[in-house]
């Protein structure tokens, strides 16, 4: 089994997130300390909009790596990205957290994710979209995302959204 390597983005920040970690790539920017963040604004030293895990989770998307993990411990929050894994290296819960991110990163863009564009994500085959079924099928399973209608049928046309969609 080749050998992968977890890289840390931060070792960890001080201090529990003010919400919720899987609602990162939606939420909107909150700050503990608004003074200094606008100070910290003003002369472009962050930014306001609140996109930096929409930044990241993209560009994992983008360079075909595992999904960053965000865990909270009891005084610090930590984010960890993950060097390249192919597919079948990644673990149910790597599979599930990027299934998850992806509809949010789609939902956030005004899109629904699809099996489609979760082959894309995956760079699954067509022929092979029962494995991108598969993955929706365990994130569903997971409370992570659910059908865009519910009402519809249609398995090959079928959209999600994040469970908070």
């Amino acid at each position: 089994m080749p050998k992968t390597t977890t890289l840390s983005a931060l070792p960890s920040v001080p201090g529990v997130p003010l919400i919720d970690t899987l609602r990162f790539i939606d939420g909107p920017p909150q700050s503990r300390n608004e003074a200094l963040a606008a100070f910290m604004r003003r002369i472009n030293i962050c930014e306001e909009r609140g996109s930096g895990v929409d930044k990241v989770i993209f560009h994992a998307e983008l360079y075909q790596l595992p999904a960053p993990e965000f865990t909270v411990a009891e005084r610090h929050t930590r984010a960890v990205l993950f060097a390249h894994k192919k597919l079948a290296d990644m673990s149910k819960s790597d599979r599930i957290r990027a299934c998850y991110q992806h509809a949010c990163l789609r939902h956030v863009s005004n899109d629904n994710m699809t099996n489609a564009s979760l082959r894309g994500r995956f760079s699954i085959k067509g022929k092979n979209y029962s494995m991108a079924s598969r993955i929706i099928a365990e994130t569903i399973a997971a409370g992570l995302v659910r059908r865009h209608d519910p009402e519809s049928k249609s398995r090959k046309h079928a959209k999600y959204v994040p469970f908070w969609a």
